[in-house]
């Protein structure tokens, strides 16, 4: 038995959950998510408590590794509801910019065309400007989400090891690399002694 799985979920007094059919909705004051029920569990609500159990006593792998996973979820979408999740980027590099122009984020990142990314429901990006680079904020209540839209945003022009020109989570450092003309120089020095 999963030790993650068996622990209960404490439900804060601003937050509800329903149990219909298929599904658990969550409501709580940052809105509203639902979460898809798994066959292979009861879903308990007493006390504001919630509490996973396998139907089945004799569970096989399948379902004994779904048992810690379905309680992290259920766990995650309740923090998001009160408390949102959120990460930041930084552009950094000479002339990157970027705007945000209703649900889209332009990006002027050194290329012959502007870069263009639609924000998914659910999320909101705000940005602030620090000392000639930009912050990406990206909150929502969907840890998932929050995280695929960092990645695919970051991914549009990952930070580069030469110069450290692009899109970098907050706190990431980056392995600096030394370019050919100082490698070619440092080991012709060396090489002439």
């Amino acid at each position: 038995m999963s030790r993650i799985g068996k622990k209960l979920i404490e439900i804060p007094d601003n937050v509800k959950i329903e149990i219909e059919e298929k599904s658990i909705i969550i409501t709580g004051p940052k809105g509203k998510t639902e979460h898809k029920i798994n066959e292979n569990f009861d879903y308990i609500l007493e006390n504001k408590t919630l509490k996973i159990v396998p139907k089945n006593k004799e569970m096989d792998k399948k379902v004994k590794s779904l048992y810690g996973l379905e309680r992290a979820i259920l766990q995650s979408k309740i923090n998001g509801i009160t408390n949102e999740y959120t990460k930041a980027l930084i552009l950094q590099g000479l002339g990157y910019k970027v705007q945000l122009q209703g649900n889209k984020l332009n990006f002027l990142i050194g290329l012959s065309h502007p870069i263009v990314y639609e924000i998914p429901q659910g999320i909101k990006i705000s940005l602030e400007e620090v000392n000639k680079n930009f912050r990406i904020i990206i909150s929502g209540i969907d840890k998932q989400l929050v995280g695929l839209v960092a990645a695919e945003i970051r991914d549009i022009k990952r930070a580069e090891p030469y110069q450290g020109k692009g899109i970098l989570y907050e706190g990431e450092r980056i392995r600096r690399k030394v370019g050919k003309s100082v490698a070619a120089t440092g080991a012709g020095g060396a090489a002439g002694k």
